[in-house]
């Protein structure tokens, strides 16, 4: 992963509670949907107020699409297709409630990446989801992905997830999306979304496949986040997720004085 993709997707601004930004709008072809198998349609909508139709694959898709309900659950990261005239088609599987729909994007004529979001609501009765207690390991099956470090707010921090099946360690995960593993995180309360990738790359001669996926990662505030770690093995995507606490950002020490302190604020712009 290059630098400048990373820092992009890691920066310390909560992204994705906007469905409109820089110009760029996010347009769902609809906001109420049924319970079930759905097909998804939208577009995004540039400065001009035209659906866009150039963009700038990241991590080797031009759109990533996630969903989640506003209890956290249902998950998914999903990539839709395009048509020549710009709109996007996918299929998700939803149940009945509010849901937050993001789609990660660069578009051909913007500087960077973009993450916009939309709220969607699905009828039926609710059953909303307590929140899972925080853990240091997930299990899917016979996996179990153990997460080691912290996350702090306002500063960069390593998150390292190790990934084992009947208690031993895989060493031959398969790349997904240009790399060993896929974090996204969003902050519980209001969803704010904090979309990292891994240091290094497959085949970049360093980086091993597994068992340890190493991200640098920076909490936009203190509070709790929930993470879900895609990955790939043996042709199958599992993901693996978390509920974690952020700690507020250190405060300078007694005596700190004022030039070292304004000094302080300004590394965490």
């Amino acid at each position: 992963m290059n630098n400048n993709a990373h820092h992009g997707h890691g920066g310390a601004r909560a992204a994705g509670l906007s469905v409109s930004e820089s110009g760029y709008t996010l347009e769902l072809d609809a906001t109420i949907l049924g319970a079930g198998r759905r097909t998804i349609t939208f577009r995004v909508t540039g400065p001009d107020g035209q659906p866009v139709t150039e963009f700038v694959p990241e991590h080797d898709k031009e759109l990533h699409f996630i969903a989640v309900r506003r209890d956290t659950s249902g998950f998914q990261h999903v990539h839709p297709v395009r048509d020549e005239k710009g709109v996007w088609t996918t299929e998700l599987t939803l149940t009945p409630g509010d849901w937050r729909f993001f789609t990660d994007i660069h578009p051909a004529a913007h500087t960077g990446t973009l993450t916009l979001g939309a709220d969607v609501a699905v009828a039926g009765a609710y059953d909303p989801r307590p929140l899972p207690e925080a853990t240091r390991t997930s299990r899917i099956g016979t996996y179990a992905v153990t997460l080691d470090g912290e996350l702090r707010a306002g500063e960069a921090s390593d998150l390292t997830l190790a990934v084992s099946r009947d208690g031993r360690p895989v060493t031959d995960l398969e790349p997904y999306l240009a790399a060993y593993g896929h974090l996204v995180a969003l902050r519980v309360g209001d969803l704010g979304y904090l979309h990292v990738h891994p240091e290094g790359a497959p085949g970049d001669g360093t980086t091993a496949a597994g068992p340890e996926i190493s991200f640098m990662a920076v909490a936009p505030s203190a509070g709790t986040y929930r993470l879900y770690l895609d990955f790939q093995h043996e042709g199958t995507v599992r993901t693996a997720e978390f509920t974690v606490h952020a700690s507020p950002a250190a405060t300078p020490a007694s005596g700190t004085t004022e030039h070292s302190s304004h000094h302080g604020h300004r590394s965490h712009r």
